[in-house]
């Protein structure tokens, strides 16, 4: 009689094990993001739950994505965000350099004005192929 209550006990106590277990092992891909400060971390949280679901069938993937970001270097792309703050700072020149052309046009555009006043106008539609209005 004793062992079957000993054995009962020790069923209940690996169901119960192992129903910790799958919980505590579909966190695992969370913990990592939270670790390296992801910015899905939600994401991947909500989605190791939704891994419960699907016998952790998904769980891999969690864990791929969860590694893939690291704060020090992002996606690990260093070189393409070097590139991309290099072509920032050349488009602020630019755009500076164009700002600075289009103040100076203006003022050249504003003395011309003044100047051409005397210069008559004429009208392109009436001139005739000899050149006379």
């Amino acid at each position: 009689m004793f062992l079957d209550y000993f054995a009962l006990g020790i069923i209940f106590f690996v169901a119960i094990f192992i129903f910790y277990g799958v919980i505590a092992i579909h966190d695992i891909p969370y913990e990592i993001a939270k670790k390296r400060n992801h910015p899905q971390q939600d994401a991947l949280h909500i989605a190791g739950w939704v891994s419960l679901f699907t016998l952790h069938a998904i769980w891999p993937f969690l864990w791929i994505w969860a590694t893939l970001y690291r704060e020090d270097r992002g996606w690990g792309f260093s070189e393409v965000v070097e590139k991309e703050q290099v072509l920032d700072s050349e488009i602020k020149g630019l755009t500076e350099t164009v700002r600075k052309l289009e103040q100076r046009l203006a003022a050249v555009e504003g003395v011309n004005t003044a100047t051409e006043s005397n210069i008559p106008v004429v009208d392109a539609v009436n001139i005739t192929p000899e050149g006379k209005v």
